[in-house]
């Protein structure tokens, strides 16, 4: 994975959590903007999301920053 979306989105998750606890879900979707301005970057999410880790749609952000880190989550 890319350092720039590993960052963006242990940003993004980060954000969520403090906004709405542990419990909020997100989607892949979320690391980015409506306008899809970096289509190889969502290519590559999507890849990680669902060829490499094999997720639902929406998934708890906690359970999303801890794949990014390298960590399990079970």
């Amino acid at each position: 994975m890319e350092q720039v979306l590993k960052d963006k989105i242990l940003e993004v998750c980060d954000k969520k959590i403090a906004a709405k606890g542990d419990n909020v879900g997100i989607s892949f979707y979320a690391f980015f903007k409506n306008k899809n301005d970096n289509p190889e970057l969502l290519m590559e999410a999507a890849t990680w999301w669902i060829e490499t880790h094999q997720l639902d749609h929406f998934e708890k952000a906690v359970k999303i920053k801890k794949l990014a880190l390298g960590k399990t989550t079970k």
